[in-house]
């Protein structure tokens, strides 16, 4: 199946772009690498009057370090990032993230706005960019915003984008030094969408005790799941003992109304958030005793 009958138009400029963009007499998508657009176009399960094709404007694809932040521009691939040293480095959740997403040909043409606009639940890009308080540049008609993650996913494939929007830029946060990171998920196959995952980060005090913990799930909602009650009994704690086995069952206690589908029953995916999530936070706690110069709890 192809696209049914639609108008493109491939912009020179963020300006003109958010002018076609603003047409209100028609239905507008834009394009970015086309990751996940163009199957939706080509199953006809997007239907658009209007095709805008962001390629062909300069300077949206850049990985800056900015210090406390990393500023990635919105056309910029997944590919990009992958090998990019300073996102290795500086925000390396960010990064085995990145490697996760489907396999090289689709890493070369997707996009990490792109990918952030799409919000797909089962996708990695939103879990992070919720687990590191990222937020979106983003440019319209009322000029220019900035959107944090925690309130740019608002539903299933939906985003806090008004009608003419388009994110330019998107600016993640670097790990602290202190800070250990964890990524777990499941798919049926490598490259797949994960049926449940969960992106998570820890800080650990003087007294090896979590001072601070970030749980974000994904593929288990509309939209990425962030456990601040789970993180609130995780804090002043010692990850020992029985540490990692109650806190994956407090996961899966907290998790509201998992997702049923085709793919994975809404037991199923409570059972794999608390496996998922017990998992990352090994990780995490490991990765922070080892950048704050202590040995493995």
């Amino acid at each position: 199946m192809k696209p049914a009958p639609l108008d493109y138009a491939a912009p020179t400029s963020l300006t003109e772009a958010v002018t076609l963009l603003s047409d209100g007499d028609r239905d507008c998508i834009v394009i970015a690498g086309g990751q996940s657009l163009m199957p939706m176009l080509n199953m006809r399960l997007a239907r658009p009057d209007l095709l805008v094709d962001l390629s062909r404007i300069a300077d949206l694809d850049y990985i800056r370090d900015d210090g406390a932040t990393l500023a990635i521009g919105a056309m910029t691939t997944k590919r990009a990032v992958e090998h990019s040293a300073v996102v290795a480095e500086r925000q390396p959740l960010l990064h085995a993230a990145t490697c996760l997403v489907g396999h090289p040909q689709i890493r070369n043409r997707g996009t990490v706005g792109g990918s952030l606009a799409h919000a797909d639940p089962a996708a990695e890009y939103p879990a992070v960019a919720v687990a590191t308080d990222s937020e979106m540049r983003v440019l319209g008609p009322a000029g220019e915003r900035r959107i944090g993650a925690a309130d740019f996913f608002v539903g299933y494939l939906t985003t806090a984008l008004a009608p003419g929007e388009v994110i330019v830029e998107v600016i993640v946060p670097v790990l602290g030094a202190g800070t250990g990171w964890g990524l777990a998920e499941f798919s049926r196959r490598h490259g797949d969408f994960a049926i449940a995952g969960a992106a998570v980060t820890v800080e650990l005090d003087s007294d090896r005790c979590c001072s601070q913990v970030r749980i974000v799930l994904f593929g288990v909602a509309a939209t990425p799941v962030r456990l601040a009650q789970v993180e609130d009994l995780l804090r002043g704690e010692a990850p020992e003992g029985d540490f990692y086995r109650r806190a994956g069952e407090a996961v899966s206690e907290a998790l509201d109304q998992p997702l049923s589908d085709v793919q994975a029953s809404a037991d199923y995916r409570r059972h794999l958030a608390g496996v998922l999530s017990r998992r990352g936070l090994a990780e995490a706690v490991g990765r922070a005793a080892e950048r704050a110069g202590r040995s493995r709890p």
